[in-house]
């Protein structure tokens, strides 16, 4: 796996604990992170999908 799929992955992962920290805690700021893991998690398929044909095509 690539590494920057991995940094999304993580970051997505983090994003993700964060929005159920803030859900819990009643504050709305909850729906930035979900957008954040949602962006990041786009990011870490893109990033995998990319690796995965330049692997295929050479």
């Amino acid at each position: 796996m690539p590494r920057l799929a991995l940094y999304a992955l993580a970051v997505c992962v983090l994003a993700v604990g964060a929005a159920v920290i803030s859900f819990v805690q009643g504050t709305w700021l909850g729906i930035i992170w979900v957008l954040l893991a949602g962006l990041s998690s786009n990011m870490a398929w893109y990033y995998l999908r990319k690796h995965r044909a330049e692997a295929a095509a050479g």
